[in-house]
């Protein structure tokens, strides 16, 4: 992706949350200067790899295949496995019109995706098979907003505004906006985008960038480059 395609959609995504009044941190709006200075004070937002996260998934086609996310706060792995301590995830993202964020599944991460606002979310869902794999034939259940509910396999799931779903190992997913653009907001246990994503397909988790103007502000995938820290 062009780092001015990263920009412009940082923009707009930042408008299009705040339309529903939901505000980002303050850190969101640190320059890529303000983060390389104050690296060492800002440890915690970089080693959890919170904020800006655009991705194509290095397809090069976002509008069809991509999604947007913030991470607004993410425990770490060494507390998941003690089981003490910051052991949870926020994001906000945003799926826009029939854009899909493609089949996956995580090993670790549990989470409820819930729809915030605009149009509906669907989901289309498999289970898992004793190998991980997709099973085409096994019913997926799941909790809808704490009620459990069954469905067929590969049949799709659609969320209002309001609805959630929770999430569960080995529940394979892929998400796109129906009727519209959606705001979608997730909770879950401690995120680890770097090694916790199984995709159905050989893909990448993160966009390869073509540094054709200076970033408005550095993606999660841009911390280690740029402050040596971070994926």
């Amino acid at each position: 992706m062009k780092r001015s395609r990263i920009n412009d959609i940082i923009r707009a995504s930042d408008d299009f949350i705040g339309s529903f009044g939901f505000r980002l941190p303050k850190f969101a709006y640190f320059t890529p200067d303000q983060m390389i200075a104050g690296k060492d004070d800002y440890s915690g937002i970089i080693n959890a790899r919170l904020g800006w996260d655009i991705t194509d998934y290095g397809l090069g086609k976002f509008d069809e295949m991509g999604l947007f996310l913030f991470t607004v706060r993410n425990g770490n792995v060494a507390a998941l496995k003690s089981g003490s301590g910051m052991l949870y995830a926020e994001k906000i993202m945003i799926s826009r019109q029939d854009q899909i964020s493609p089949m996956h599944r995580h090993v670790v991460k549990s989470e409820d995706i819930i729809n915030r606002g605009g149009a509906q979310l669907a989901i289309q869902m498999f289970e898992s098979d004793s190998s991980g794999k997709i099973d085409p034939e096994l019913d997926v259940t799941v909790a809808r907003d704490g009620v459990r509910y069954r469905q067929a396999a590969g049949d799709v799931l659609v969320l209002d505004p309001g609805d959630s779903v929770t999430l569960m190992p080995g529940n394979w997913h892929k998400f796109w906006g129906e009727g519209g653009d959606v705001l979608i907001g997730e909770v879950s246990t401690v995120n680890d985008d770097v090694t916790d994503n199984i995709f159905a397909a050989p893909i990448g988790r993160f966009a390869q960038i073509d540094e054709d103007e200076p970033p408005l502000h550095l993606l999660v995938s841009d911390y280690d480059a740029w402050l040596g820290r971070g994926v």
